[in-house]
């Protein structure tokens, strides 16, 4: 078998999944990016350990009074925090904080409704670096991209699929910030044209040297409970090699680095690690066949490993703890 470093999905919803499969489907560090916190869910009765994956969080969504996803009907009850104006900022970081939260997510969705100002939002990006916590946003709609980057936003939760960025911005944004990859939600295996536009700005981000992080939306429609062949398969699609992928699957977890990552049964969980059959494809030109050894994996406690288990393999793991 070959042994890796604990694969991570960076934007999930736990409040919108079963989580129990995720270890059998190889998942086994998540980050939710809005409307949960450990408080919210417990796991069923007699649930094992290794069936749960390590977790951290965001907490609630901030955004602008009304806006996005207050009005949806996905969205838990409280899981929004609208902030109105720029003194509002440091006590909505605050209470994010203190109810754990290793990421700030703000929303600007302005197909969905009003959107952050871009002072209120300058303000939550430095009352959230002034308590080390990284700010991801989900931009949606016309120049909401180029806004979270001039106010210094450190990750985006999707890849931009609203509007082909320029090149310039492109490579200002490989410079400086990370991207989420979750490409399939757009059509879930039926591409539309926001995938077709999602592929193209990430193919040239990836291009000028952006980093790129593996996550699904998982809990946005039907998407796999696991690691998603359709995901893996569109990143090779726009360019990313088999070692980007594994480097996009094993990255360190964004956030405080301080913030416990927290096993999902609240109990005290030793560290995990992504197990997979057999030995990695030697063929680099095989991505089928990469990607059909990489659907086999499955995620255990390091303590759980058999005896013979290989050494884990040393990646390169891009380190977002310094945003």
């Amino acid at each position: 078998m070959t042994v890796l470093p604990a694969f991570l999905d960076a934007h999930v919803h736990l409040a919108l999944i079963d989580p129990a499969a995720l270890a059998a489907g190889g998942i086994g560090r998540v980050l939710d990016l809005g409307g949960w916190v450990p408080s919210a869910a417990a796991p069923p009765a007699g649930s094992s350990l290794e069936s749960f994956p390590e977790a951290r969080y965001a907490a609630q969504f901030l955004g602008a009074p009304d806006g996005y996803p207050s009005r949806q009907v996905w969205a838990p009850p409280g899981s929004s925090c609208p902030v109105a104006a720029p003194e509002d900022a440091p006590d909505a970081v605050a209470r994010q904080a203190a109810a754990g939260a290793s990421v700030i997510k703000v929303t600007l969705n302005a197909v969905a409704g009003p959107v952050l100002d871009a002072d209120t939002l300058a303000a939550i990006v430095v009352a959230a670096h002034e308590r080390m916590r990284p700010v991801s946003a989900h931009t949606e709609g016309a120049g909401q991209a180029a806004a979270a980057f001039a106010a210094g936003v450190d990750l985006l939760a999707h890849t931009p699929f609203s509007e082909r960025l320029p090149d310039d911005l492109l490579a200002a944004m490989a410079g400086r910030l990370a991207w989420i990859s979750t490409l399939d939600i757009h059509g879930w295996g039926r591409p539309t044209a926001a995938f077709a536009v999602a592929s193209d700005n990430l193919r040239r981000f990836h291009a000028a040297g952006g980093r790129v992080l593996y996550g699904t939306d998982l809990g946005n429609g039907p998407l796999p409970v696991g690691l998603n062949r359709r995901e893996i398969e569109a990143l090779l699609d726009c360019g990313l090699s088999s070692d980007d992928v594994l480097a996009a699957l094993t990255a360190d977890f964004p956030g405080y680095p301080a913030a416990a990552a927290l096993p999902l049964t609240r109990a005290v969980s030793s560290e995990r690690v992504t197990v997979i059959p057999g030995e990695r494809p030697t063929d680099p030109t095989d991505l089928t066949g990469f990607t059909d050894w990489l659907l086999g994996a499955r995620s255990l406690p390091a303590h759980a490993l058999p005896a013979h288990a290989l050494p884990a393999h040393a990646l390169p793991r891009p380190d977002l703890e310094d945003l």
